[in-house]
């Protein structure tokens, strides 16, 4: 039916509105999206036909955010929109990871899906709504498509679950968890992907016993999210029902991966020789026999289906799935010979690398990481540049997967989604236990250098980071460690494995991360290759996982038992102080002067906040220290008293004397008369220069706080004078002799309350 159709529904407190008709009608689908007044646009198209030699299903997806959505004119030279943000390329893959699973098997046509945001309210994050419009825009398109799929936003708020969190309740929460799904044969939900993770106020909130992030907590949360799900995937359905599946001109076809005589013919001359391949444990061995056992079939194989190279080759790559996964179901053994829930050998290491502020290096079987943290000032942190609210990022988390860690080689050109998606996820998992500003004044950088992968490197990167952060001296308010679990469903039967290779969540159906403290989750991703799981399956999964992770806890204890007492001697020492507002001024000087003058003779890196937030960041802790007492003199000076000597230094050289600073703002003049003793000084450049230090002491300080210093010790450079420097050198007089001038001289000595 043409024309335009939308279809509303109120879920949680904001109102969703999906819109087809109107925009984009070249495309296979389109819809217009709305939550609150946060608006965006997605279209999908599929080609024609399949790319010749395609033996993987093609789907990309990607964001276009529109700075114009929040007001915004973009910033850099161009002022237009260029790479796609951090956050663009994490909702990329939020959305991709619940869609691909519901495309049939064989379809092998190119689908693009694009959403771009038009129009945030700074209120309703955009991500979510991409999900669900996604889905509808391709329920819409005739493409094959085993949707609608559902997707919900819900926050841990205050002891109760919420859905589709506004993001100032996202900030007041302690979990937050996207979770998507289809609807199941007894209308329910099976769950196809779930994203969560912990806040930063979350820790404190459950070292105080204000709130739980337990298994139970998520298991509960992942049943209130069926609501919500089965409501907007009612909202698609009806949409369709309103507006009639596009008629498709393209011809789709679901090719078959290989016929039954070419699998009844590799089992017969493979399967023997495969079931002893997956009994080897190493990788790489592993790898290279069955390489080796499928180029001998092939070749066997080469003449009788000389035109059905690719069905040999599927058909050999099914096989091999299938013993292993029956090997599972049946006898629960597994690929390297663990039992179900056992974990692989694990052993880690710190301080490996010298110079470095903190280093892990955590090893679980054939996986192995190695993470290293950097300490900054908080200049360092990150700026956003993105239609999210968060406008600056102080802990950074970057994940690098080379090609040599799996053996391989390729191409290293800039972090992929997949390594920006990983990082993203170690970055969640541990951000609830970064100390807060207040408390450890530092930007930091952990980066993860994956140097050999066999399953479940994004949560070796966790234990890794805790390790590297923990051995530098930072103050985490707890380590944290990662599992990796897998699933094999046949039939009824769900086995759960824990800690998994790279090659069963290859030939299984489930890769469901799990990482926490001894007391808390973190952080959950979970990933299917199948239409769904049951949510009960997901609550054991968690029990399960809960167990390896404070087993792998207890071995992160046998290496570092919390953080170190010191910082390591390579990082930088930052130090935070508060002053009074109306002494910023004072303490940065005209035109930055005295900020200059404290940084040029301390050599350290200063900060000051509108707040009164001095941070002051130095390679040596002397320095930092020296710093803070040049500005606490300044910001606090104290008021000196006839009689009290000071080390003071020469800031300014007048001809009738020097003025020395005494405490932060406050200077006193030492007479030319005084500086030369028994000598008749003609100038006092001859002894004195800007920046020397002299001990001095308060002799008067007269009714409106001018102070008179006299030198306790001469300047040095009064005894290196010739015998006829006053022959020479004659001083001119001047009315009034050489006494010090009063009432009028300008440049006298100033008041305590600091210069002007």
């Amino acid at each position: 039916m043409s024309g335009i159709h939308s279809v509303e529904l109120q879920i949680g407190e904001p109102l969703v509105k999906f819109e087809t008709g109107r925009l984009a009608k070249l495309a296979d689908g389109a819809v217009l999206a709305s939550i609150g007044e946060t608006t965006i646009t997605v279209a999908v198209t599929a080609a024609s036909s399949v790319r010749e030699g395609t033996d993987f299903f093609p789907l990309t997806v990607d964001i276009e955010e529109r700075m114009y959505a929040a007001g915004k004119i973009p910033g850099g030279f161009f002022r237009r929109e260029g790479k796609a943000s951090e956050k663009a390329t994490l909702t990329c893959r939020l959305m991709d990871r619940p869609l691909r699973p519901c495309f049939p098997d064989g379809f092998r046509n190119d689908v693009h899906v694009v959403a771009i945001v038009n129009g945030v309210d700074m209120e309703n994050p955009y991500d979510i709504l991409a999900i669900n419009a996604a889905s509808a825009a391709l329920m819409l398109s005739g493409i094959p498509f085993q949707g609608p799929v559902g997707a919900v936003r819900i926050a841990h708020l205050k002891g109760e679950w919420v859905a589709n969190p506004t993001w100032e309740q996202g900030e007041q929460a302690t979990f937050e968890m996207v979770v998507a799904g289809r609807r199941s044969a007894d209308d329910g939900v099976d769950v196809l992907m779930v994203e969560a993770g912990a806040t930063e106020i979350s820790m404190e909130l459950v070292a105080e016993g204000e709130a739980e992030i337990t298994e139970a907590v998520v298991a509960d949360g992942l049943e209130f999210a069926k609501d919500a799900i089965l409501d907007v995937i009612e909202m698609q359905e009806d949409l369709v029902d309103l507006a009639g599946v596009k008629e498709q001109k393209k011809k789709f076809i679901i090719a078959t991966e290989y016929g039954d005589d070419v699998f009844a013919k590799v089992a017969e001359l493979a399967k023997a020789d495969i079931l002893k391949a997956i009994n080897i444990s190493g990788k790489a061995e592993r790898e290279m026999t069955l390489d080796e056992i499928g180029t001998k079939v092939k070749e066997g194989l080469a003449e009788e289906f000389a035109d059905r190279a690719g069905e040999v080759k599927a058909a050999i790559r099914k096989l091999t799935k299938t013993l292993i996964r029956s090997r599972i179901v049946d006898d629960g053994v597994r690929i390297d010979g663990r039992g179900l829930s056992d974990i692989r050998q694990i052993s880690a290491e710190v301080g490996i690398i010298p110079r470095v502020h903190g280093t892990g290096l955590f090893n679980r079987g054939e996986t192995q990481v190695l993470s290293t943290v950097t300490l900054g000032m908080l200049k360092m942190e990150q700026q956003l540049d993105d239609l999210g609210m968060q406008d600056h990022k102080r802990y950074m988390h970057h994940y690098n997967f080379p090609p040599f860690s799996t053996g391989e080689t390729g191409f290293m050109r800039g972090p992929k989604r997949r390594e920006i998606g990983h990082g993203a996820l170690a970055e969640r998992a541990l951000l609830p236990v970064i100390p807060d500003s207040e408390v450890f004044p530092y930007a930091l950088r952990v980066v993860s250098e994956v140097m050999s992968s066999n399953g479940s490197t994004s949560m070796a990167s966790v234990c890794a980071s805790s390790l590297c952060m923990m051995d530098a001296g930072v103050p985490l308010r707890a380590p944290v460690a990662g599992i990796a679990m897998g699933l094999i469903n046949e039939g009824d039967k769900f086995v759960t494995l824990t800690d998994i290779l790279g090659a069963e969540d290859g030939y299984g159906d489930m890769d469901f991360k799990v990482a926490g403290t001894a007391s808390m989750i973190t952080a959950l991703q979970l990933d299917t290759k199948i239409t769904g799981i049951p949510t009960e399956v997901l609550a054991a999964a968690l029990n399960q996982a809960r167990d390896a992770r404070l087993y792998i806890l207890g071995k992160i204890a046998e290496v570092l038992d919390g953080p170190r007492a010191e910082l390591n001697p390579n990082s930088p020492r930052v130090i935070a102080i508060k002053i009074p507002i109306e002494k910023i001024g004072e303490v940065i000087g005209p035109k930055g002067k005295r900020i200059n003058e404290i940084v040029a003779l301390t050599g350290v890196q200063i900060d000051i906040e509108d707040d009164g937030t001095v941070r002051i960041g130095a390679v040596e802790q002397s320095a930092a220290d020296e710093a803070r007492r040049m500005i606490e003199e300044v910001a606090n000076p104290k008021i000196p008293e006839p009689g009290e000597r000071f080390m003071g230094r020469v800031v300014k050289i007048v001809d009738f004397g020097a003025f020395v600073n005494l405490t932060g703002g406050t200077d006193g003049l030492v007479h030319i008369s005084k500086l030369g003793g028994e000598i008749r000084l003609a100038r006092v450049e001859d002894v004195l220069s800007e920046g020397d230090t002299l001990e001095v002491e308060v002799t008067e300080i007269d009714s409106r706080g001018k102070i008179s210093l006299t030198p306790v010790t001469l300047p040095p450079r009064v005894a290196e004078l010739p015998d006829d420097y006053e022959a020479k050198n004659p001083r001119q007089s001047r009315p009034g002799g050489d006494r010090p001038r009063r009432d009028g001289d300008r440049d006298r000595g100033r008041r305590p309350a600091g210069r002007r």
